[in-house]
């Protein structure tokens, strides 16, 4: 048996009282998956001192502790984490569901549950400011030719109202008049070309004026619910500029941002082996730099895994703030 499961924070309580004095308190955080860990380890890092530190752990696969929120949320909710065992998970809809739902109640209302205050870490990993210092990670090369905060700043706007609906019909329960899936379905981009990105965002209005259109005529009735709504998400921090980090994290990440950098990174390197060519004194030269520079250039997914960029996010600042005020109230 998992050693992990079936326990709770009262396990680990005990087991801190049981060490020496001097000892440093230990505070097991819960995580989704593995990709969880090092952003989870970027926050909660900062909180270690000589009094206690984090260790940042995966559910069991049996019993209470299953991995992945909807499974382990239910069980965990309001029985197992406290004081010495927190868990650590991605908002999705639930911080704008405003506790319209068991897991959404539990998740803002809980102080032992953190979460993302974006949908999940694979927004905050696609933090428009940091992307440009991605692609450097990525290339190698610091020739900015991509204006990715303009371009997810009018992305975003463009999306907005697709946001509202989604939401409110959720809240509502009744998310099959417009699903996720719809939402992504609509939200994607076609044609892009980072050079001239116009065209592309021109096709997304049009697509999304469409849709808002249809599903005002098929609602007649929910012009001040749609209003209250909009009103409610803004309070909660969503602006139309930052509509991307609420949207679902997989679709941002896959479809969105990864194609865009595809396009952007390539043309990087092929400006980077130009020049390599043109400034080579001899052919030996020339192959052994290429070689060099290509071992040297790294994976795209894998760049926007490690970026910790969203750290001047004004979400990231949230979450240090439940993670203050939860040691204030517990040391």
């Amino acid at each position: 048996m998992d050693l992990r499961d079936n326990i709770t924070s009262e396990y680990f309580s005990a087991a801190n009282k049981l060490k020496a004095k001097n000892a440093r308190r230990k505070i097991v955080a819960y995580v989704e998956s593995y990709d969880d860990v090092l952003f989870w380890r970027t926050l909660l890092g900062n909180y270690e001192d000589e009094s206690r530190y984090f260790e940042i752990m995966l559910p069991s696969h049996n019993n209470t502790l299953e991995r992945g929120k909807r499974s382990a949320m239910m069980k965990l909710l309001y029985k197992n984490v406290g004081e010495d065992m927190i868990a650590c998970v991605d908002a999705d809809y639930d911080y704008l569901l405003q506790g319209a739902t068991h897991i959404s109640k539990g998740i803002i209302e809980n102080p032992y549950i953190f979460h993302t205050y974006a949908y999940s870490i694979e927004n905050l990993q696609c933090y428009a400011p940091s992307l440009h210092n991605v692609c450097v990670m990525v290339t190698l090369n610091d020739h900015a030719i991509f204006d990715f905060v303009y371009f997810m700043r009018e992305y975003s706007k463009a999306i907005f109202p697709l946001l509202v609906w989604s939401i409110l019909f959720y809240r509502k329960g009744t998310y099959g008049k417009f699903s996720i899936t719809d939402f992504n379905n609509i939200s994607g981009l076609s044609g892009f070309n980072f050079k001239d990105p116009e065209p592309s965002l021109a096709s997304l209005r049009n697509k999304v004026f469409k849709k808002v259109n249809w599903l005002r005529r098929q609602n007649p009735d929910a012009k001040e619910d749609y209003k209250k709504v909009e009103d409610d998400i803004q309070r909660l921090g969503v602006t139309p500029e930052t509509t991307y980090l609420y949207i679902q994290g997989h679709h941002l990440f896959d479809k969105i941002i990864v194609p865009i950098m595809n396009k952007v990174c390539s043309k990087l390197i092929r400006d980077r082996e130009n020049e390599i060519r043109s400034q080579s004194m001899h052919a030996t030269q020339m192959r052994n730099e290429l070689s060099c520079y290509s071992h040297s250039t790294q994976d795209i997914p894998q760049m926007l895994k490690k970026n910790s960029g969203y750290i001047i996010s004004p979400q990231f600042r949230k979450m240090q703030e439940d993670v203050e005020r939860y040691l204030q109230i517990n040391n």
